[in-house]
């Protein structure tokens, strides 16, 4: 072999060694902190339920799962960052049924959910309460209902922003009871919930599991909640359907994506991680008590999962007037 062949081959030969000596990107994954941005503002479900599987996470990998609140835009701001963010594993979005409306809602936004993030594992999902203010003269689901129709425009209700879950549950409901409220959006959950206890606005529908102890201290009286089934932690109150509007349903679901691009064995790996956290029998008791169900998928049922909830909540904005 003649010199510059032999060199040829040691050369080809040295760049071949790493490639095969390399380990696969999830074997040392995580080698350093995490970042999990949650796009709403602290207190509210998609906070709370980060930090919890962060440091479930955390004691499984050895390595912090940091959450960051990056808030505005009704999500859009956090998960624009999160979709910008290196495809490594080291940028995870905590995100909600938000994000599968915006893709109908928020036509102007500088991403496409299911083009610039990669599905991880859906975490939980919690029944919605629609409650008032105790100054509202109205008892009963149906009772607001003749009030909101007897003065048309004039009552109000909060949500944690455009898109979000609230704000979409707020919207079906005007539009199957056939009334006509405003929607008044805030910069967060804790905000809105701040709103209608304070009597600035006179309705809302909140997660179950974030406004229940404000039920139970009389801050505001329940009217009905949105699963299919009355819900264990507030087994007097009943559903919407019960209430007088069939069919009617509505909940918060979070889960966890990625940057698209980030690696299918570390994909692969935080979905094993979050599938076993949310079956820890201190999880399930403390969301049980909570009013949250765990929500079990591969990352191919998540992707088939958030494609049919955009297609969902596109059909519920077509039949909005003026969605805010």
């Amino acid at each position: 072999m003649t010199g510059s062949r032999f060199a040829l081959a040691l050369t080809a030969a040295l760049l071949v060694m790493p490639i095969l000596n390399s380990p696969l990107p999830a074997e040392d994954y995580p080698a350093r902190p995490v970042r999990v941005i949650v796009p709403f503002g602290a207190g509210g479900p998609a906070d709370v339920t980060a930090r919890q599987i962060g440091s479930i996470l955390q004691e499984s990998f050895g390595q912090p799962f940091v959450v960051e609140n990056r808030t505005g835009a009704g999500g859009v701001i956090g998960t624009l960052e999160a979709a910008k963010s290196p495809p490594d594993g080291y940028t995870l979005l905590m995100m909600s049924n938000t994000q599968t409306a915006n893709e109908s809602l928020v036509p102007q936004r500088k991403y496409e959910l299911m083009r610039d993030l990669a599905p991880i594992a859906p975490v939980n999902y919690s029944d919605l309460v629609i409650v008032v203010h105790p100054a509202v003269p109205a008892k009963t689901l149906q009772e607001f209902i003749a009030l909101a129709k007897a003065q048309p425009g004039k009552l109000n209700y909060a949500s944690s922003g455009q898109g979000t879950p609230y704000h979409m549950a707020g919207e079906l409901f005007k539009a199957m009871a056939g009334i006509d409220v405003l929607h008044v959006p805030y910069r967060n959950s804790g905000e809105a919930r701040s709103g209608v206890i304070g009597g600035q606005v006179q309705m809302m529908i909140d997660a179950v599991p974030a406004m229940a102890p404000n039920i139970a201290e009389n801050q505001v009286r329940a009217l009905a909640t949105t699963g299919k089934t009355r819900s264990t932690v507030l087994p007097n109150v009943p559903t919407v359907t019960e209430a007088g509007i069939p069919g009617y349903e509505a909940t918060i679901w979070l889960g966890l994506m990625a940057p698209a691009g980030t690696p299918k064995p570390i994909i692969d790996k935080l979905n094993a991680a979050v599938n076993a956290a949310i079956k820890r029998p201190d999880i399930v008791k403390l969301w049980t008590a909570q009013g949250a169900v765990p929500m079990s998928m591969t990352p191919e049922e998540f992707d088939k999962f958030l494609r049919g909830d955009i297609v969902k909540w596109a059909e519920v904005v077509k039949k909005f007037d003026k969605p805010q």
